[in-house]
């Protein structure tokens, strides 16, 4: 496998990349971060980079990303510096189309191993995408190849088919209920039986005519007609949800940190405020006063009771998502954070992706699966992450990992901002987490720190090694003289690439 990537893409992916060159990828998967690297090397755009990455991360990292699904991009311009955040995270229903004791939302539970944790799939929990919208926005910003030729790649790999990779694999045995919920998807992820291992092929045919159908025929096509037919009997999306969707462009929350400029996702994601909060809390870099700064930020967002002014709502906990940060030669970046949710466990038609399940997350429906807000932009952890230094240097950052983004993302622009750390080591330092009191850590902090967490956090869990549960922060920057360095987070099975 790794003779035919070289000859696809014409480079060798590794955890860090640091030279000066054309521009450089971090995602989490070897084929997303190559097919952005070729098409930087063709001359393209961060934005043409960003969409092919994007493509391809559908095709192998299903579990993750999908059609069916949305995000959020922060993207800056290298000419004149300004950065935009473009919203493209699922919406409500205009209206709830189906009574409240439906049979369209089914609960399984998913084995993370040492717990397991009940999620709610079926037709009734999807809102309406917004992935290929993002997908639109981006290219209007600055690309300059054609959605076909960006799409190329991911649908040749598509067909011809991807190995698995271990880290895949595994993500599909915790969500097995889902990916076997059906015969369509049982038919991509065990199609005999049992599902795909490590090393086996894994083939998409279906996926392919959806990505070709999508760059010929746009919104409102094949794929849209698909999804209505889909939703017609136990869902809620019809085609004027479909017609009404938009990306919406935003100003991102600046936040001054050492002399650095830090542009977060703003309301009504809940991210960047939640982000925001801890960094204003911050005394030093030093791990115990993180933990603090973090307690801080649980306990005014509990107290904030939901008003968004005061603080930030109960965001949405995307159980799947994966991130692709991208810089180009012209000092333009795309930082690009997408979900799926865990998928609804239907595969559309023949197109070989699953919507996602957003409504059936119990952020959304405290009260139950019809308690959710009609014609609403949710709310999201997802925090695509842009710094600005004074001397001129650029990151872009972003991470997975559910509730544990805004800790992950806040420990990475600390050790780059305060600590003044590459991003070698900015990622892979040890990370912590606290909610409602609880602490998680990874137990890798010398003695005196360690004391320190635990003697603070009665109730604390420490984890032996690094762990995907504290994200992935893909990351990737470029300093003033035009030298590039990435790091993709071996937590979620990152990759970066420095183009020559």
């Amino acid at each position: 496998m790794a003779h035919v990537r070289r000859a696809l893409f014409g480079a060798r992916p590794s955890r860090m990349s640091s030279t000066r060159s054309r521009g450089v990828v971090a995602a989490g998967h070897e084929l997303t971060a190559a097919t952005a690297a070729d098409i930087l090397r063709q001359g393209g755009t961060a934005f043409d980079a960003a969409i092919a990455a994007l493509a391809m991360s559908c095709v192998c990292e299903p579990i993750l990303s999908s059609p069916g699904g949305g995000g959020f991009a922060m993207v800056r311009d290298g000419a004149t510096g300004s950065t935009h955040l473009i919203d493209f995270f699922p919406q409500t229903p205009l209206e709830r189309r189906l009574a409240a004791d439906h049979d369209g939302v089914i609960q399984i539970h998913a084995d993370f191993g040492t717990a397991t944790q009940a999620f709610h799939i079926g037709p009734a929990t999807v809102a309406t995408p917004g992935f290929f919208h993002g997908l639109l926005a981006l290219h209007a910003r600055g690309a300059t190849h054609s959605l076909i030729d960006l799409f190329e790649p991911a649908v040749r790999a598509a067909r011809t088919g991807i190995s698995i990779s271990p880290f895949q694999h595994y993500l599909t045995t915790v969500v097995e209920p889902i990916v076997t919920n059906t015969a369509g998807t049982r038919s991509l992820f065990a199609p005999n039986g049992t599902l795909l291992q490590p090393g086996e092929t894994f083939r998409n045919p279906g996926l392919a005519d959806a990505l070709e159908s999508l760059a010929l025929s746009g919104v409102g096509g094949q794929v849209d007609l698909a999804i209505v037919e889909n939703q017609a009997q136990r869902g809620h999306v019809v085609a004027g949800d479909l017609e009404a969707y938009e990306a919406i462009e935003r100003t991102p929350l600046a936040v001054d940190i050492n002399g650095a400029t830090v542009h977060l996702n703003p309301l009504p994601a809940a991210s960047g405020t939640l982000i925001a909060h801890t960094l204003s809390h911050l005394e030093s870099a030093d791990a115990v006063d993180i933990a603090r700064a973090l307690l801080a930020t649980s306990q005014a967002r509990q107290s904030a009771g939901g008003d968004l002014s005061a603080l930030a709502s109960v965001p949405l906990r995307q159980r799947g998502t994966t991130h692709i940060s991208v810089i180009d030669a012209n000092r333009t970046a795309c930082s690009v954070t997408i979900s799926n949710g865990s998928g609804n466990g239907e595969v559309v038609d023949d197109f070989g992706f699953m919507l996602n399940n957003i409504l059936g997350e119990e952020d959304v429906n405290p009260g139950g699966s019809g308690g959710w807000p009609t014609n609403t932009r949710l709310s999201s952890m997802m925090c695509p992450t842009m710094i600005e230094f004074s001397d001129g240097r650029v990151v872009a950052l972003g991470s997975g990992g559910s509730n544990r983004i805004r800790s992950a993302i806040c420990q990475v622009v600390i050790s780059l901002c305060m600590s003044g750390v590459d991003l070698s080591a900015a990622v892979k330092a040890p990370r912590l987490h606290v909610e409602a009191g609880h602490l998680d850590f990874e137990d890798l902090y010398n003695e005196s720190v360690r004391d320190e967490l635990v003697a603070l956090f009665a109730d604390h869990r420490a984890w032996p090694e690094r762990n995907m549960f504290y994200g992935g922060v893909h990351s990737v920057g470029m300093d003033s003289a035009d030298g590039f360095s990435g790091c993709g987070d071996a937590r979620r099975d990152g990759t970066a690439i420095v183009v020559e």
